[in-house]
């Protein structure tokens, strides 16, 4: 009999230990009456090594930390939930995407990749997005990232790819950056990485929040459906917030400030009841159509461009619940893309079919045993039922004398599913070639969806991309990595490539020597293993471009008002409730702690000091009136700081119109008017007015665009 869905919960709530109200027991249950001092020869003799309660404890302290992740290694997590629109029946036999009414109990799991367990969350990265489902059939874990492509085409290359982008062997460093030369000594040698480079060197490798970037499952994977029909699939995941980001000095001064900001974020949100929500999206290519494209289905360093075939939603994630404790949860968490049910099989895409091998070798590695699926974060809610036995931290106590299969003396149990029961069976793809370590011609081109992604860029996102480039690139000690690199970037876009040689100081070399001498096997024909120098159908995409995303809410912005004694009572209040009311968190800072008395002598709570916070961990910045504020605000070189740090980095600030002497004060006040009494947008994004309605309702639009990027080009504020 399964057991029921709901009873997941239960299973985890089993599992939890405050011990309120109970004695303090050792690890076997007894009883402990003194928990201060070791057993010992008289009081300043040796201690005795019978001392089990002494032992226990220092064992287990000295094995509470298990190996952290090679990759991804930093991460955070949280429980939601997964329920599909409509039935997928057409397409999959999986349960889980049958039934509107069933949530499918989930866990997933953000990430950076490159950082140890203590770096920033605001690198430079492709962040993880892995979602396990505890569905009716078993365990399937959907492994993706925020990117939906990948450096490389084939697994035997990864080991190379991570010990490139670590830190440099020699001296350990940089931490969480790839920004060194071996990182871009490897690239510069693997020309299908370019793809992936225009992502990562893109605003989407800094996340405003995991709550707003999307995630995908990067591979091709089936849907088999019961017929035992076979459709190609990409998963999506479509986030409610938009996509959005920060710039690159915002990321920077972030890690300085807050290096927990994506990880405090998240918790916060769900603490206050914002849910995050992202929508599973499929594009579905029947078996006929796998050689219709201009690329490889099988090639994981290709999109398929939704012009070409559109996403379909068909389902919500909702994230409610954050873990209760983030060891037993967030970081033995073992995901793997081997762990599918029936209605999802993979395909030969050839860095797939190696994370099938390696995911199952790391987490025995880092946690330690077989048994993995034992942990509570990790366990099945369907009933487990086979012949493995012992092993390593074995939770599991089986009962009879049978651990084989086939058998008479256990009545042949447990029996073996037929399809039609549920048994899971892979695609019978046909299969018949040689034996060969070799790669398909149609893996050859390594640029043109490298140049579709940055022609359908923004202008301010290509100027962000060039910005990356020379800042990477800047870091390179060696020339030749750098001279290789600017001849890659021709062949992805001309222009991209002159800015980031002049930023670089260099000119693009005409000749790209040596750029495949590691790329080849040693007796191939050189000629064979050159880039394929095509051009994508498609010239542009929106869907790549984050200036297409949602810009229609300012749910979960979080808005800074700065403020001081004698600040304008009900011009605060009202413009923090109508925020508070279009689902913005909004914190009131002053120069000190404690409370601030307003011009009506009501008190008003603080939230944050200049001190103990900083511009670049909100989303906008509003200063009410009130003359002696004003005055204090004047005068508070902070105060003019984090306007002017707010103003560069291109966010939305709002002030009434008596407030507008802080402003004049500012780096950007020389470009406002003298006398300010009615409306206006003077500055992109810089909002003043003395009708406070109005002035609410306009900078709610201002706040919900995200940023006004077109000050970069116009203004320069050194903050």
């Amino acid at each position: 009999m399964k057991k029921p869905i709901n009873d997941k919960q239960r299973d985890l709530d089993r599992n939890k230990e405050n011990g309120q109200d109970e004695f303090l027991t050792t690890n076997q249950g007894v009883k402990i009456n003194d928990n201060q001092n070791s057993l010992k020869v008289g009081e300043r003799g040796p201690s005795l090594l019978e001392d089990f309660i002494l032992r226990e404890k220092i064992t287990h302290f000295d094995h509470e930390r298990i190996p952290e992740r090679v990759v991804h290694a930093r991460g955070e997590g949280a429980h939601g939930y997964f329920q599909v629109y409509e039935s997928m029946s057409q397409y999959t036999k999986a349960a889980f995407l049958q039934n509107p009414d069933q949530k499918t109990p989930v866990f997933v799991r953000f990430s950076t990749v490159a950082g140890s367990r203590g770096s920033t969350d605001l690198a430079r990265d492709v962040r993880g997005f892995a979602v396990k489902f505890y569905t009716e059939e078993g365990i399937y874990d959907l492994v993706g990232n925020n990117i939906p492509v990948f450096f490389i085409q084939d697994a035997i290359k990864f080991p190379d790819l991570v010990h490139a982008v670590k830190p440099e062997p020699h001296h350990e460093m940089p931490q969480a950056a790839s920004a060194h030369d071996t990182f871009w000594d490897f690239i510069s040698l693997m020309p299908e990485s370019m793809h992936m480079i225009m992502w990562v060197m893109s605003d989407r490798a800094i996340p405003r929040s995991l709550r707003m970037m999307e995630g995908f499952g990067v591979h091709t994977f089936r849907f088999i459906n019961e017929a035992g029909e076979s459709h190609f699939v990409k998963f999506h995941w479509k986030p409610l917030l938009g996509v959005h980001s920060v710039c690159w000095d915002e990321a920077q001064k972030i890690s300085g400030k807050d290096p927990d900001f994506h990880r405090r974020d998240l918790w916060e949100a769900i603490e206050m009841g914002h849910f995050p929500e992202w929508e599973l999206g499929v594009q579905i290519v029947s078996e006929e159509d796998e050689h219709s494209f201009d690329f490889d289905l099988l090639d994981p360093t290709k999109i398929i461009p939704e012009e070409l075939v559109p996403v379909q939603r068909i389902g919500k994630l909702v994230l409610n619940r954050n873990p209760d404790n983030f060891f037993a949860e967030t970081e033995q968490v073992a995901f793997h893309p081997g762990h599918i049910v029936p209605g999802i099989d993979f395909t030969n895409d050839p860095l797939l079919q190696g994370r099938l091998f390696s995911y199952t070798d790391t987490q025995l590695s880092r946690l330690g045993s077989p048994n993995f699926h034992e942990i509570p974060i990790n366990r099945s809610i369907a009933p487990i039922h086979n012949n493995q036995r012992d092993g390593h931290m074995r939770q599991t106590i089986n009962q009879g004398r049978t651990s084989y299969e086939p058998n008479t003396l256990g009545g042949g149990c447990p029996f073996q599913a037929k399809m039609k029961e549920g048994g899971f069976s892979s695609y019978p793809e046909r299969v018949e070639a040689h034996k060969i370590r070799g790669r398909s011609q149609s893996f050859f081109d390594h640029f043109s969806q490298a140049t579709l992604f940055f022609n359908s860029q923004s202008e301010y996102e290509q100027n962000h991309i060039v910005d990356a480039l020379s800042f990477e690139l800047g870091k390179v000690e060696t020339e030749a990595i750098r001279q290789r690199m600017l001849k890659m970037l021709s062949y992805v876009d001309a222009s991209l490539a002159a800015k980031v040689a002049y930023n670089l100081g260099l000119s693009i070399p005409d000749e790209l020597e040596n750029l495949l001498n590691q790329s080849y096997p040693a007796d191939a024909d050189k000629m064979a293993y050159q880039p394929n120098m095509a051009t994508s159908s498609v010239e542009k995409s929106k869907a790549l471009s984050m200036d297409s995303t949602s810009k229609d809410s300012i749910a979960t912005r979080k808005v800074a008002i700065l403020a001081a004694d004698g600040v304008e009572e009900i011009q605060l209040t009202a413009m923090k409730k109508g925020l508070m009311a279009e689902g913005a968190v909004v914190e009131v800072i002053a120069p000190k702690l404690g409370y601030i008395l307003s011009e009506n002598n009501k008190s008003i709570k603080v939230d944050k000091s200049f001190l103990t916070t900083a511009s670049v961990l909100y989303d906008a910045v509003y200063i009410p009136g009130g003359m002696n504020s004003t005055a204090t605000l004047v005068a508070e070189a902070d105060a003019i700081h984090f306007l002017n740090e707010a103003f560069k980095h291109c966010k939305a600030i709002a002030a009434d119109a008596f407030s507008l002497p802080v402003l004049k004060e500012t780096y950007f006040g020389k470009y406002l008017p003298a006398n300010h009494k009615k409306s206006s947008q003077m500055v992109e994004g810089v909002l003043v007015h003395d009708d406070s309605e109005v002035l609410r309702a306009e900078f709610i639009k201002a706040i919900a665009r995200h940023r006004f990027w077109e000050r970069e080009k116009k203004l320069k504020v050194p903050a």
